[in-house]
């Protein structure tokens, strides 16, 4: 999971002259490769391929009964997949339903899905009751679900569906968020499988139907460079007459990534100031209602891009006339107001029948202060290669932290907050082919503007179930040369979704290696003999999975990614078949040969197809002709399709030339 903004900073552009699945869930953490031989073991575990499947949609229940059910699927599925749900809204056509179909199993439609409770009751315990007033008890409630083989449900749940309650956490905690996975890691730890941990929120934000927003501000240029960065005040007055009223702040252009951001808000009701803060402090905590979907830049701004947003609360004293909110902003941004409360909070509900099945503990821990020395601790009771799977607080700044904590401690990150069905897909295995694809080899370099262009985020391995389906089905794919990044972890976490992308690829789609290998991690924040371990680990499933080029990071020194070492391109270069690395680059110009490999910067730039074309034209502005040139592209996986290519492709004349990734490493392998 890049951040579009990491994303768009890059340049690369450079001249020069047959798994064998054991049944039966394992408990315990394995060595993924064998130190002698190196040959495959299991990394994750495993599940029993499912031969029923009882089904229903969820799209439209609330978390707090998609988590009863849920839960449910995990101690049911545990010992054989029998329940599989749909959570995306809509027709056949959504991801869940594909991949159901595309099992061909036998199955069972239930209309009402909470009817399953009552089929299922007697393979579950009973139930862990979480405190709705403390959401933490909620993964600690999970923790247990998986360890008393029983399901996570509020006391109203349980009474209404006849569960007995195993254990009931209200009470038990309070919203000191270390102390209550003190608690946990101290008196579950020993009872949990220690072959992954996990991360999940406790709960999600759910917007609420029929909220009309009214528009106040929008920036209508294309503005990325903070020129119009200055003081507005915004009028919300219009909204004034009900308890509070709500100000939403996003992105006036959601395909290239550079929304709204804020230094600073001051707010005056009938000219009298109430409030005064800056993002990210104590003081603006009590009027953030929603900052889930925002991020933390380097000066302390708050930030939000693409379909993001953050909404502010403000509750004028009764009799308010006049209501003024003065932000220090710049940059794309749409500002709108309502009346109306625009969202609830419920339990996050995903994942959590993986985790319950796997028997895994689960916590919620923001990557810096005590949480953060919680969090480190809790890797440093685990094996070297046992995956964090879930995601981290705080988006961007906890992904960059979480994952380089993570990387510290020897565990590859595996983004699956938002993996559904996650028990199912385990089990249900896919032939898979070993054999990288053939190279469209260049046998005498031409001087011409080599160009490859990849798709990112598929070491996020719900973006391969859902968004990467949904865009690989698009009918124009296969008409231009394109890379698409994957895990090769899905293997074992969803061999049936990996073999679906290899056995349906054009002769113009390459699979690549998603970052850095097996599991998203900073290979400069490993400790040397554990990343040896993780380079193996890596190199074994990609064989498996015939992946033979890597989109990889190192590590960020000063909120800067540097460049690979030659020590970690040495090792990518041994342990596993890579011909090359695109790495994720702040830097200028990067095309060096490290460890005998090529190793080239990520080149991205925002907009569509004619915006993208005229950054290219801008960037070879330079360029003598004299010499080939290379140009390594990323393209952004959230808002661009194979539609999108197609445009793209045919303004690509002279003196572009556009490759697969194996064939420009190939090239470029012999003319660095």
């Amino acid at each position: 999971m890049v951040s579009r903004r990491a994303f768009l900073a890059g340049s690369g552009a450079v001249t020069v002259g047959g798994l064998g699945l054991v049944r039966g869930l394992t408990s315990t953490a394995q060595a993924a490769v064998s130190s002698t031989s190196g040959s495959p073991a299991r990394l994750l575990p495993v599940f029993n391929r499912p031969k029923h499947l009882h089904y229903g949609d969820v799209s439209k229940l609330s978390g707090g009964d998609q988590t009863l059910l849920t839960t449910l699927q995990g101690v049911v599925n545990r010992t054989q997949p029998e329940l599989y749900f749909f959570y995306d809204t809509g027709t056949q056509s959504t991801p869940d339903a594909k991949w159901l179909a595309d099992m061909h199993l036998p199955t069972t439609l239930h209309k009402n899905p909470l009817d399953l409770v009552a089929k299922f009751r007697s393979r579950v315990r009973g139930a862990i009751v979480h405190d709705p007033d403390v959401p933490d008890s909620l993964n600690v409630a999970t923790t247990l679900a998986g360890l008393e083989n029983a399901v996570v449900a509020d006391a109203d749940q349980a009474k209404a569906h006849g569960l007995r309650i195993v254990k009931d956490l209200r009470g038990m905690f309070d919203d000191d968020r270390v102390k209550t996975y003190r608690w946990q890691l101290d008196n579950l730890f020993p009872r949990v499988t220690h072959q992954l941990l996990a991360g999940l929120p406790p709960t999600r934000v759910v917007d609420v139907e029929g909220v009309v927003w009214q528009e106040i501000a929008r920036e209508a240029r294309q503005i990325r460079d903070s020129s119009n960065r200055g003081t507005y005040d915004l009028d919300v007055s219009a909204k004034l007459g009900k308890e509070a009223v709500f100000v939403r702040f996003g992105d006036s252009f959601a395909d290239d990534g550079w929304g709204a951001s804020v230094l600073s808000v001051s707010v005056k009701a009938n000219g009298t100031e109430i409030a005064r803060f800056a993002p990210n402090t104590a003081e603006e905590a009590p009027y953030l209602f929603d900052g889930s979907h925002s991020s933390i830049g380097g000066e302390g701004n708050r930030f939000a891009d693409g379909g993001n947003y953050w909404i502010y609360r403000f509750a004028p004293p009764a009799g308010t006339t006049s209501l003024i909110v003065t932000v220090e902003m710049w940059n794309q941004y749409l500002v709108s107001i309502t009346d109306t409360s625009p969202t609830r909070v419920e339990p996050f509900p995903y994942f959590r029948d993986y985790v319950v099945a796997t028997k895994a503990l689960v916590s919620w821990l923001p990557p810096g202060g005590e949480t953060g020395d919680l969090l480190i601790e809790h890797f440093a009771k685990y094996p070297t290669l046992a995956p964090y799977m879930g995601w981290f607080a705080n988006d961007v700044s906890g992904e960059w932290d979480g994952v380089d904590l993570a990387s510290q401690g020897g565990s590859p990150v595996v983004a699956a907050d938002f993996y559904m069905n996650g028990t199912v897909h385990a089990g249900f295995t896919s032939p898979i082919s070993g054999k990288p694809r053939a190279v469209r080899r260049i046998d005498k370099p031409k001087n011409k503007v080599y160009l490859t262009l990849t798709f990112g985020e598929g070491d996020n391995i719900q973006y391969c179930q859902r968004r990467l389906r949904e865009i690989w089905d698009d009918p124009k794919r296969g008409e231009v040369p394109t890379n698409w990044t994957i895990d090769p972890l899905l293997v074992e976490a969803g061999p049936n979704i990996y073999s679906y992308f290899q056995r349906t690829a054009t002769a113009n789609d390459l699979l690549v290696c998603g970052p850095s290998g097996a599991g998203y991690t900073y290979p400069a924040s490993w400790k040397p003999g554990e990343l040896t371990e993780y380079l193996k680990l890596s190199g074994s499933f990609m064989r498996q999975t015939g992946l033979d080029v890597v989109y990889a990071y190192s590590g960020r020194q000063d909120n800067t990614w540097v460049p690979l070492s030659k020590e970690i391109a040495e090792g990518y270069a041994a342990y596993t078949p890579t011909k090359g690395i695109m790495q994720t680059w702040d830097g200028d110009t990067l095309a060096v040969r490290q460890g005998g490999l090529p190793i080239t910067g990520g080149w991205g730039a925002p907009g569509k197809a004619a915006e993208f074309k005229a950054a290219l034209d801008r960037r070879i502005a330079n360029w003598d002709g004299a010499s080939p040139l290379f140009i390594s592209g990323l393209i952004g996986a959230w808002s661009w399709s194979p539609s999108d290519m197609a445009e793209l492709a045919p303004l690509l004349t002279d003196p572009y030339e556009l490759v697969l990734a194996n064939t420009f490493y190939d090239l470029l392998n012999r003319v660095l």
